[in-house]
């Protein structure tokens, strides 16, 4: 694809994204954010946040449009797509996206676009660099033979599949 065609893609897509974002932020169905998962030149899958609407707090757009475009090519991987969402992700969406292994992350407003309309990410950011034992939430490390275990059988399981 030469230059000019992605970046005409690239507009295609983010507006669908924002589109997504708007019209479902209307409808009352969560928060003002929208994304667009493609492979090529063509939509997999889409999504908008649906975290009021569903009662679930990881129900963010690209989330939604992660598990759709999953559920769609009948894989857990994302290898070759790109995610195109209206907003930086926060945390969650990030590493959903990294699990997912998608080649490439486009998005519109940034993070402190959205700190700016009280959807501040920034405690959560900095969680990720926290030690377990200084987070926000009590992290207590109770470790079990029968846990580690579990994990010794998943080391040596020759049909696994790794992800």
């Amino acid at each position: 694809m030469t230059a000019p065609a992605a970046a005409t893609l690239d507009s295609l897509f983010m507006a669908r994204a924002v589109a997504l974002s708007r019209e479902h932020m209307e409808k009352g169905e969560g928060g003002p954010f929208g994304a667009v998962v493609t492979i090529g030149d063509r939509v997999v899958a889409e999504g908008w946040n649906q975290v009021t609407s569903t009662n679930d707090p990881t129900a963010h757009a690209e989330v939604v449009a992660i598990r759709r475009a999953c559920a769609a090519l009948g894989r857990f991987d994302l290898k070759g797509a790109t995610l195109y969402t209206s907003c930086e992700p926060c945390p969650m969406c990030l590493a959903s996206a990294l699990w997912a292994r998608l080649d490439r992350i486009v998005y519109a407003n940034t993070r402190d676009d959205a700190a700016a309309i009280d959807f501040d990410d920034a405690p959560f950011y900095g969680e990720v660099a926290r030690a377990p034992s200084t987070t926000m939430v009590t992290m207590e490390h109770q470790p079990g033979a029968e846990a580690l275990a579990v994990f010794r059988d998943w080391a040596a399981k020759s049909d696994k599949v790794a992800y």
